[in-house]
């Protein structure tokens, strides 16, 4: 094997933590793979994966292998999609990331449409409520909420989401319609536990930002289970203004509090910028910007 093949065998193993995983997704004999790796850290003079007889494991000197490899190979895919002109036209794997409630409801439809109109691109999708890092697992495009910090990332705003509070008609017609988020520490609340928003819930007034922390009685692992229970008529929910978009447009929730909201979040689609953009990055990014920058549930229009 010439060094990039060492390197992308040595790659999947870091990233499969297992020989015979590896070779499965290269296609090659477990044997092969072994021996690759052998001969890759032969020549360099250290140890890169630590084994056992159950597991394999990444040495210090290996992780700093890992993001080189990366960073050499991604260049090298680069350079050769630039001469085979895919610069020009979409063409190739894409590998993008957003969140998981988020992916589903609105980026699936996105990135469906998108395929049949590039009949060449393959896209990999990471749904993942955390912020992937782009350099370090391949990323193309990742779709964000919230403000992002200072870095060489290209990003293009495509909407804006509340923070809001909601229940169904019916469970605010018996127990009443909340004025003040005080009353929120009193009130029947469903929360979603992997939720940022599910201990403190933060507002704001005239006098600055305050926090209210309820005290619910109902804590579920997702997004959509607290927002069926308050849909339900259980009791009040926070999430994100896209997240109950449909279900306030089909009046099955009603949002509450809406004068102690804080600002919106932005969405926005993020890429990496270079020399030259690849076409499946490009196209993507305007195709993704368009459909979701014309989504009426992706922006900061109050009910009220």
């Amino acid at each position: 094997m010439d060094r990039f093949q060492e390197m992308q065998v040595f790659l999947a193993v870091a990233e499969e933590q297992g020989f015979a995983s590896a070779a499965r997704r290269l296609n090659l004999s477990p044997p092969s793979v072994t021996r690759a790796v052998a001969a890759l850290e032969e020549r360099i003079g250290t140890l890169l994966l630590a084994r056992t007889t159950r597991s394999v494991h990444i040495t210090e000197a290996g992780q700093r292998y890992v993001e080189d490899c990366r960073r050499i190979l991604a260049e090298l895919e680069e350079a050769e999609e630039s001469a085979a002109g895919s610069h020009a036209s979409a063409r190739g794997q894409l590998t993008l990331t957003a969140p998981v409630l988020f992916g589903e409801l609105f980026v699936t439809p996105v990135m469906v449409d998108y395929l049949a109109e590039h009949p060449a691109v393959q896209i990999k999708a990471l749904l993942v409520d955390r912020v992937v890092s782009m350099v370090d697992e391949g990323i193309d495009v990742a779709v964000r909420i919230g403000r992002l910090p200072d870095s060489g990332l290209h990003s293009v705003k495509v909407g804006e989401v509340r923070r809001v509070v909601c229940a169904s008609p019916a469970f605010l017609a018996e127990q009443g319609r909340p004025q003040h988020p005080n009353e929120l520490s009193q009130a029947r609340v469903v929360v979603a536990a992997s939720s940022s928003l599910v201990s403190d819930w933060q507002f704001a007034d005239a006098k600055g930002p305050f926090s209210v922390r309820p005290q619910p009685r109902l804590v579920v692992t997702a997004y959509q289970a607290a927002i069926n229970a308050a849909r339900l008529g259980w009791g009040l929910t926070r999430v994100l203004s896209y997240q109950v978009a449909k279900q306030v447009a089909a009046g099955e929730l009603e949002l509450v509090l809406e004068d102690f909201e804080l600002p919106p979040l932005p969405i926005q689609v993020v890429y990496q910028g270079g020399r030259q953009v690849p076409a499946k990055v490009r196209t993507f990014v305007d195709f993704c910007a368009q459909r979701l920058g014309q989504d009426p549930a992706l922006n900061t229009q109050r009910t009220a």
